[in-house]
Order: structure tokens, then C-alpha cells, then sequence
């Protein structure tokens, strides 16, 4: 029975990876002018989405009607490298075909160990209305970002406005044999604002406030491969190598009784195979939040400003698709076909089999955090005009994600006896995450009458704990440079080009990470790189174009 309890373990990892936290890159494609300066707008708030986005309060100096029409250009690259340190093994197993150059056989240990890599090879769109995600070509992803309009009449102290873009927007894919795939062969996140009415208000020549309510679509989908090399799982490889040879085929009373008909497994399992494939799709269609700025302009030369952004309670629905590897299937359905394993199965309430498939529904929820920003633009010269801005986003409430099923997967039958964060229909993973400020600056300065040259740099600060970091959340610190072009073409119509390059770059050493490398009985949930050395770089670069103009 130890063998069936083992294996259990395994299972249990399954629902241990934290894809959500990949929406800690947000605000890198709501306005190019934005990207331009280092995200540190909310003193000197850039149109009609920008202003919506950063500091509604600055939509009461947009005066007549106005409208931004924006689409960007961009490109996700991650780079990830895992190496095996001096002495790695896994209950005495080295050939991990991710470091090892020989192929896998017979062998238990490797002899010429290699820095395994990972690439992604383009992004990811997830399509609501198909309920799909799909995989564009390499290269960068083309759309159109943002569409804002604000109306103000003669003489009036109220600007009201309304935009649509996108605050949060990532996704990629891997090659199904690339190294990276147990951390994600396909992931989007896609958070996508299509209602955001907004109001300023001037109060005084100084003095403005404002407000938006931002109604979003929020969705995720997840595929990615799963593996566990932990001790537990070379004891299984340990079993099937030099237990078992003597009884394969051969169902009797000996693997019956005291083998429980683990050897009767036609493919068994070890710490390096693949053990199933999850695919994972939730969304929320209704996400509101709101947004209060306020605006102090005491001269043309100096402003400063504050921006609160409220969290979202969001619950978001969807469906999971398990495909359970040839080997995890093989080990369950033998000891469950003979007579002591199936006994010993059904006492502990666990599975006498498992499917090639299973598929249900599922439920999770969880709030997006809050945001504050403030800063100040001062235009220190005639030419030239500084800005900086720090901010504060609230990640620290996702200590956990409690995720609902429809039904009792064969997991969860597994998982409820390991772990008091599991019952029959529902998993508990806990994150602690932490809540980061960030800061930035941005400079613009006047060449002509009719062009300007903006650049800005932002330093992001990580809501993800140094014994929490992964390679499927590659953006941890990051550093944004941004910089670009605004041209006035007439007296009512502006064209702004940015580009932006976002890096975040990561070395976990071995036994570092829970959610990436961490060794010991006790860490399966989830380690798909146990024990191995693990680099991670990401790159954002996006070409952004803005037309501005009156109407």
C-alpha cells in the first residue's frame, strides 16, 4: 500500500501551480505616452484613456470633444535555463533528459550533464467567445489597444469621458518538447476594460477631481505538462526497476498480497516522466472597479497628483481538462484490478482507477488589488519637464487561491487524504504573496514647436516572495525603459510612437523555490525542477502608436 500512498502524492501536485500571479504585469499597454514616461503620469495624465486609467481628475483639462484611437505592437520573450548542481540526483536517478545529454534507457545516473534551455515561441490569445486559446505566429502580436472619447462643453467645469483598453495582457507558447513545458506549455492572462464611464471635474483653476467606473472582462487559461522528481516517485522507479522484473506479467498471489499489483503496471512511473497534462480555461464577463483622482495645478510649470484604484471581489468560472499520462494510468487500474490493492483502495477512499480523461467545471475566487499611485510633473526649464511617481499595488491578500469544483476529480480523492487544504470538491493553495511599490520617472523635452521627445524608466517592485518565484511567473523586480515621439500635426490633432522594452531576469538556486525547485519528501506540491539550478529572463517589447485629436 505504501506504493498506491506514494503515488497519491504525486496527484496531489497537480493543482499546486500558481498561474494567476502572472497578472502582476499590468499597465504596460494602457497608454503609449505613458510607456513613453516610465508609467509616472498620474500629475501629468495623458488623454482621454490615460487619464481614465491613471488619474480620471485630469480628464477636466481635456476641454471640447476629444478622441484617442491607440495599437500596439508586442512581443513576449522568456528564457529560462536549468542546470544540475555538483551531487544532483533523485533517490539515486540523474538522468533528467532537461540537463542530460544521454538518452534515457537503462541508466539510473548521467554521466554528461548540459544546461537545459527554454524558449517561448509567440504569444498567446485567449478568445472568449470560442472559449479558445490560440497560438499567434512568432513575432509580435499586432492589435489595436485603446479607444477613449471625452466630451466637454463650452463654458463647463465637468468633462465626462468613456475607453476601452487593456490593463493586463500577457499570454505565450511553448514547443510541447521544450524543457519549460512543466511550467507552462500555453498560458493567457487578459484582463480587458470594455466599459469605463468617467467624470472631472475643475473645481478651481488649480483644484480637480475625478472618477471612473471600470467595468472589465477578466479571463485565464492554463496548459502545462506535469512531472515530480521527488524521493517518493524514485521510490516507485526504485520498485519497478529491481522489485519487480521477476513478476511482470505474472499476476499471483505474491504481487496480489504483498505488492498489491503494483508489477502488474504494464508502464510505471519515476521521477522524471511525465504523469498528465492540465488544461485549465476561467473568466469573469462583469468585473467593475473604480478609480478617484484629484489634481493640484497651482502654475503651467508644477502639478501633483494622486490616484486610488479599488480592488475587484471577481469570481471566476470555467472548466479543466485532466489527460492522465499512459504510466499514471497503469500504476492505478493494476493495483485496483487485483484483489489486496483493490481492498486497500476502497478503505482509503481513494481511486481503484484512473481515466484517460476526466473534464468538470470550476470555480475560484479571487480579488484583484487595489492600487494607489501619486507623483508630481515640474517642468524644471521651458524645454524640459520631469516627472515621478511612486505606487503601491495590494498583492499581499493573495495568501491563497481556494479553487471549486463541480464534481470530485480522482485528484482531489487523493488530495483530501494528504492535505488538510483539500476536501473531496475544492483545493486550498496557499501563495503569500507580498504587496510591492514600485517608482518611475519620465522626462519630455521640446525640441520644436510641434515635436517632443519623452523617455522613462520604471522599476517594478515583486509581489512574489524569494521561496515562491517560478519560471511560469517570469516577472518578478523588473526594470521598464520606454521612450518615443510626439508630433503635432495641427492645433487639434497630436500622433504619439513609443517604444517600450520591459526585462525582469531571476536566478533560483537550487532548493530555493517551493513552486519551482525545492527538494525533500515533503515538497511535491509543486516542483516539477527539484533540485536543479533555475534562471529565468523575461522580455517585453511593444511599438506603441497614438492618434489624438478633437471632434
Amino acid at each position: 500500500m505504501t506504493q498506491v500512498l506514494v503515488w497519491a502524492v504525486v496527484l496531489l501536485c497537480f493543482w499546486g501551480t500558481p498561474v494567476w500571479a502572472g497578472g502582476l504585469a499590468t499597465d504596460l499597454t494602457v497608454d503609449v505616452r505613458a510607456d513613453a514616461l516610465g508609467n509616472a503620469v498620474v500629475a501629468d495624465p495623458p488623454g482621454v484613456v490615460g487619464a481614465i486609467n491613471y488619474n480620471p481628475a485630469g480628464l477636466a483639462l481635456l476641454d471640447g470633444r476629444r478622441i484617442d484611437y491607440e495599437a500596439v505592437a508586442v512581443q513576449f520573450a522568456i528564457h529560462n535555463t536549468f542546470s544540475a548542481p555538483p551531487g544532483y540526483n533523485v533517490f539515486g536517478y540523474s538522468d533528467d533528459p532537461v540537463v542530460c545529454q544521454e538518452p534515457n534507457g537503462n541508466i539510473s545516473y548521467c554521466k554528461n550533464f548540459t544546461t537545459g534551455t527554454s524558449t517561448v515561441q509567440g504569444v498567446a490569445l485567449y478568445i472568449p467567445v470560442l472559449d479558445k486559446t490560440i497560438d499567434l505566429p512568432p513575432g509580435p502580436a499586432l492589435a489595436p489597444n485603446a479607444l477613449g472619447v471625452s466630451v466637454q462643453a463650452p463654458g463647463s467645469k465637468l468633462t465626462f469621458a468613456d475607453g476601452v483598453f487593456a490593463p493586463m495582457l500577457a499570454g505565450f507558447y511553448r514547443n510541447p518538447n521544450d524543457p519549460g513545458v512543466f511550467l507552462g506549455q500555453q498560458m493567457a492572462l487578459e484582463r480587458v476594460t470594455y466599459f469605463a464611464p468617467s467624470v472631472g471635474l475643475k473645481i478651481n483653476d488649480k483644484w480637480s477631481v475625478g472618477a471612473s467606473v471600470n467595468v472589465s472582462y477578466q479571463a485565464l487559461s492554463l496548459d502545462t505538462q506535469f512531472r515530480s522528481p521527488n524521493e517518493l516517485v524514485g521510490l516507485l522507479r526504485l520498485i519497478n526497476d529491481s522489485v519487480c522484473p521477476p513478476f511482470k506479467n505474472n499476476n499471483n498471489i505474491i504481487t496480489d498480497l504483498f505488492l498489491f499489483g503494483f508489477c502488474n503496471a504494464q508502464q510505471s512511473v519515476g521521477p522524471f516522466t511525465p504523469l498528465a497534462q492540465l488544461k485549465l480555461s476561467m473568466q469573469d464577463t462583469v468585473s467593475p472597479t473604480y478609480n478617484l483622482g484629484v489634481l493640484w495645478k497651482p502654475n503651467d510649470r508644477f502639478s501633483w497628483g494622486a490616484e486610488y484604484r479599488s480592488e475587484s471581489r471577481m469570481h471566476l468560472i470555467g472548466k479543466y481538462e485532466i489527460d492522465y499520462g499512459q504510466g499514471t494510468q497503469d500504476v492505478f487500474n493494476a493495483v485496483g484490478a487485483s484483489a489486496t490493492g483493490s481492498i486497500a483502495l476502497s478503505i482509503l477512499g481513494l481511486p481503484t482507477s484512473i481515466p484517460q480523461k476526466e473534464t468538470g467545471l470550476v470555480s475560484m475566487n479571487l480579488t484583484y488589488p487595489q492600487h494607489f499611485q501619486t507623483g508630481i510633473s515640474w517642468r524644471i526649464w521651458n524645454p524640459f519637464k520631469f516627472n515621478f511617481d511612486v505606487s503601491w499595488d495590494d498583492y499581499g491578500q493573495w495568501t491563497s487561491f481556494p479553487i471549486q469544483f463541480d464534481r470530485t476529480p480522482r485528484v482531489l480523492q487523493i488530495a483530501r487524504l494528504l492535505s488538510q487544504n483539500a476536501t473531496l470538491s475544492s483545493i486550498n493553495m496557499p501563495l503569500g504573496f507580498q504587496s510591492p511599490w514600485s517608482w518611475g520617472f519620465g522626462t519630455e523635452t521640446t525640441l520644436t514647436p510641434r515635436l517632443v521627445f519623452r523617455f522613462g524608466f520604471e522599476q517594478r517592485g515583486s509581489a512574489i516572495p524569494l521561496d515562491k518565484r517560478s519560471s511560469l511567473v517570469p516577472i518578478t523586480t523588473a526594470h521598464m525603459w520606454g521612450t518615443g515621439f510626439g508630433y503635432k500635426i495641427d492645433k487639434d490633432s497630436d500622433i504619439d510612437l513609443t517604444l517600450m522594452r520591459l526585462i525582469s531576469k531571476d536566478t533560483i538556486a537550487a532548493n530555493t523555490s517551493t513552486n519551482f525547485n525545492a527538494t525533500g519528501i515533503n515538497n511535491v506540491i509543486y516542483n516539477p525542477y527539484a533540485g536543479l539550478d533555475g534562471t529565468t529572463q523575461a522580455q517585453v517589447t511593444m511599438i506603441g502608436v497614438a492618434y489624438r485629436t478633437r471632434w
